[in-house]
């Protein structure tokens, strides 16, 4: 097969789409035939060293395709699934254990159930598994027009929150759009000072977090993704805090893309870009300007 292979850390650069060896599935596991692949800010940071890795490796962690053998229970030849890529999702063939894997709903494209895996479930399990939002109560997004952000901002205002996105002016309609009820526009207004009452704050960002604690009342909760929670602030202000890393759960990826099947929630491609360009994909990740998510075709 062919796949964008890293020999070495470093910049967008040391990306090589090349011939790779066939992943062999192990019992209980899946060949996928990879149609989509999701990117995410963390495939660059383990590009970038930010994180031990085995070199040579395959980047990758979200996926959507069709299997081409199963060594799996529930699953068979043909079948078109999505989810958790184990031996690396910027390849043409992925092996995976069946237990992180969903069947695609025939109503959304395998460039939308590429984003699912890591964006939509970091935000399902972020604002429900780990803090607990509830309907009623008020929800902030920091980075709200980002891949994670515009799903969270949607799945908190269909649970019956009250939700505050954050960003800059350009995403204000955007993040409007999704649903939000309130926007704070961080170049204009110093969030720490703009909002002081949130049930959960949820930083899918990871930049200058500590300033967040203020945002969150009393017994409130601040999920962070990207950073180490701020423990002694967040001990001081009486508020709950964690560091959540999201973890395959096929009921989730079904919940979800029946929701994208059903248009009550929204997906937002900014790019859908050739994966023989992955190293276009990351400088545009990196850049941190991107609205939504980018994916990378990767076979018919």
């Amino acid at each position: 097969m062919k796949a964008v292979v890293i020999h070495e850390t470093g910049g967008p650069e040391v990306l090589r789409w090349e011939e790779a060896p066939n992943p062999e599935p192990d019992d209980a596991e899946v060949l996928i035939r990879v149609h989509a692949a999701g990117v995410n800010p963390v495939d660059w940071k383990r590009r970038s060293g930010n994180y031990d890795l085995d070199l040579p490796t395959i980047l990758g962690n979200e996926a959507s395709g069709t299997v081409q053998q199963s060594r799996a229970e529930g699953f068979a030849e043909g079948d078109e699934v999505f989810g958790y890529a184990a031996s690396g999702a910027y390849a043409e063939l992925a092996a995976t254990p069946a237990t992180t894997i969903a069947r695609k709903p025939e109503g959304v494209a395998h460039e939308q159930a590429s984003t699912i895996q890591v964006a939509a479930q970091t935000a399902w399990q972020s604002l429900f598994d780990v803090a607990g939002l509830e309907s009623g109560q008020t929800a902030l997004i920091i980075g709200a027009s980002g891949g994670v952000g515009h799903y969270a901002v949607q799945l908190a205002k269909q649970a019956g929150a009250r939700v505050i996105g954050t960003g800059s002016s350009r995403n204000r309609d955007f993040v409007l759009g999704l649903g939000a009820d309130e926007y704070v526009d961080y170049t204009e207004q110093d969030i720490a000072e703009a909002v002081n009452d949130a049930d959960v704050t949820f930083d899918t960002m990871g930049a200058e977090t500590e300033k967040l604690v203020s945002t969150v009342r009393e017994g409130g909760f601040l999920v962070v993704i990207a950073s180490a929670p701020p423990e002694e602030a967040a001990k001081e202000r009486g508020i709950r805090t964690a560091l959540h890393v999201t973890e395959p759960n096929p009921d989730e990826l079904g919940r979800i893309a029946d929701l994208i099947a059903a248009g009550d929630l929204r997906v937002e491609i900014q790019e859908v870009i050739p994966i023989a360009e992955a190293r276009r994909s990351h400088e545009l990740s990196e850049s941190g300007h991107v609205r939504g998510k980018l994916v990378l075709a990767v076979s018919g």
